[in-house]
């Protein structure tokens, strides 16, 4: 009984150690958010613009925009925070992140399970 259950934990150790091989492929990138939709005050879209939240669905996007299996590996930089003055309201402004940097990985092709044609 214990030779059963020392086998399989060695079969199951072995084939597990496959898990670490996988390589993966970087990039970096640099992107804005975009503006708020309407005009509001200074303080109130600095606020707006700054939310984690924003930062977060942004830079999953920034990475889901370079294809199929690109996933954010870590966010580098944060940008620095730009408003612009609204033309048809004065004291009001739109604001947004500018220069975010975030680094996405995809895992490499033919390093995870069995190629294509191969056997």
């Amino acid at each position: 009984m214990k030779i059963n259950a020392l086998a399989g934990l060695l079969a199951l150790s072995f084939f597990s150690s496959a898990t670490f091989a996988t390589e993966y492929i970087y990039r970096d990138l640099m992107a804005n958010t975009i503006p708020a939709i309407k005009c509001e005050p200074l303080a109130e879209a600095k606020e707006n613009a700054e939310k984690p939240y924003k930062l977060k669905n942004y830079s999953k996007k920034f990475c889901q925009s370079q294809g199929y299996g690109w996933h954010i590996d870590a966010i580098k930089d944060k940008g620095e925070l730009t408003c612009n003055e609204c033309t048809d309201q004065k004291g009001l402004q739109k604001c947004y992140i500018k220069d975010i940097t975030v680094a996405c990985k995809r895992i490499k092709p033919g390093s995870v399970g069995m190629l294509p044609g191969k056997s």
